[in-house]
């Protein structure tokens, strides 16, 4: 009896250390070997929550806590006199003072320097006549704009207080992933110093002006009243500015990376405005199927589908299809790096640019100019296109109905005297080979660098081709008015 005794002790202490055991293991968690643990790169204060709410292991609570005492809320007042104004805006330019309507609108901004500069989008402190930032703690204080960029939507302005301001930390935007958990912190709709979670969604969106876009994607929810507040990573920088969202979703925000405008600021603090450099090409990357359809004997570079009249490269005697593999001996692996490293230098500065074209390699020498305001590569669409319905029999080859170009419909389209082809009037989503960024109205000038003049040229080309091959069309369209590629490869249909 006294044996049985002992055991049964022995085996209720065991159970009694391993259940023990185990509800601990509940209270911490498992832990997860994902590799090592990267530190964070400041300190969050403690949190005063016994259990805070966490999204993906993260503590926002600690992050909106450390961040918050540098968001401001920023009233823009307009009376009208400026762009507004001009632009016929609540009556014609000329109308007298007394029937312009005051205008009042507010934003958010964040503190990045103690002294008082703050970093804001330029669509809110845009035509305001006085602007004024209220600061956490409630101060409202009169603001000046130092400095504004309207090719990338951020200002730079400053206040003057009696004491340092508390900055935000500013972190790399360059180290963002898609799917890394962000917060924003502005004033939506009023609702001053209001929090949002979510992730980042995409990194790299085009939006406005595909050459110099490059917004940060997220679903934390951002709404009017957002604009300019600060965009935070995980461990309690800003990464981004909260800039534009969705009109056909509530969860679909975009962000100015961090880094874009910290590359801008001592310009904005210098001369107040940014300069930039200018060639003057519209470019693309060289992927496989361009390099199929076109025999190129690269795989890299970015390929030139259009020259701006008149600009450097224009003078500098680059062309269409030619590749640009080199500037100043540093390679170039796609169009959109070709296009930060000019934009970073200066107008009147000169860069050495090694070109490929038909295959052989040359040098040219190309002094920048001053990129222009309202330079934009996703131009608004031009005036409708009026064609007569198109009688067809059977499916058309590819999907593409095509007309010869004539002179009515050149003058109509404001078209270039040296663009020549066939116009497509019907893309048939259901077609062979239907190619999604073939718009009706495109100008088909050559296919695979073979000229196409008349319907009887396209109907030629594209008869000899098999399946699985790549048409690569180059042409005009009139709708952002200018010409590039669009590619298709033949399916068996």
């Amino acid at each position: 009896m006294r044996r049985f005794t002992v055991v049964a002790f022995v085996l209720c202490s065991a159970v009694s250390f391993l259940v023990g055991v185990n509800v601990s293991g509940s209270r911490t968690g498992p832990a997860i070997a994902a590799g090592p643990v990267r530190e964070p790169a400041i300190s969050l204060p403690a949190s005063t929550h016994s259990a805070p709410v966490t999204a993906g292991g993260v503590d926002f609570a600690d992050v909106a806590e450390l961040v918050n005492a540098s968001v401001v809320n920023i009233d823009a007042a307009s009376r009208l006199g400026g762009e507004r104004r001009r632009r016929g805006i609540d009556g014609p330019a000329d109308a007298p003072r007394e029937f312009e309507t005051p205008h009042q609108g507010s934003g958010s901004g964040f503190v990045i320097d103690r002294q008082g500069f703050i970093l804001t989008n330029f669509h809110v402190i845009e035509d305001a006549d006085r602007i004024t930032v209220t600061l956490a703690d409630g101060r409202a204080l009169k603001a000046e704009v130092v400095g504004t960029d309207p090719a990338i939507d951020v200002a730079l302005i400053k206040v003057s207080a009696s004491a340092p301001l508390e900055a935000a930390p500013l972190g790399d935007s360059d180290e963002l992933r898609v799917g890394e958990w962000v917060c924003a912190i502005g004033n939506p709709l009023g609702y001053v110093h209001s929090v949002t979670v979510g992730v980042v969604s995409f990194i790299g969106r085009k939006l406005f002006d595909a050459s110099l876009d490059d917004y940060i994607q997220t679903d934390a929810a951002i709404n009017f009243g957002n604009s300019g507040g600060p965009l935070i990573n995980a461990r309690g920088q800003v990464i981004g500015i909260n800039s534009a969202l969705s009109s056909r979703a509530s969860n679909i925000g975009f962000a100015v990376p961090i880094n874009q405008a910290v590359a801008i600021l001592p310009q904005l603090k210098s001369r107040g405005r940014v300069s930039r450099g200018f060639i003057g090409v519209v470019l693309t990357d060289v992927t496989p199927d361009l390099q199929r359809s076109l025999r190129l004997p690269v795989a890299r570079g970015a390929l030139i589908q259009d020259v701006s009249e008149g600009s450097p490269a224009a003078r500098a005697g680059l062309k269409a299809y030619d590749i640009i593999l080199a500037v100043d001996g540093r390679e170039v692996l796609s169009n959109e790096e070709l296009i930060r490293d000019i934009s970073g230098r200066l107008p009147g500065t000169a860069a050495r640019f090694e070109i490929l074209r038909d295959g052989r390699r040359q040098t040219s020498q190309i002094k920048l100019t001053e990129r222009p305001r309202d330079l934009s590569a996703a131009a608004p669409p031009g005036p409708p296109v009026r064609r007569p319905p198109a009688s067809i029999a059977g499916d058309a080859p590819l999907g593409l109905t095509v007309r010869d170009l004539d002179a009515a419909f050149a003058r109509r389209m404001e078209l270039p005297a040296s663009v020549a082809g066939v116009v497509v009037t019907r893309v048939d989503p259901a077609g062979a080979s239907f190619v999604p960024a073939m718009r009706r109205g495109f100008v088909i000038m050559e296919i695979n660098r073979q000229p196409v003049r008349s319907v009887a040229d396209y109907d030629r080309l594209v008869a000899a081709a098999r399946t699985g091959d790549v048409l690569a069309f180059y042409g005009y369209d009139p709708s952002v008015g200018q010409r590039g590629f669009v590619l298709a490869t033949v399916d068996s249909r």
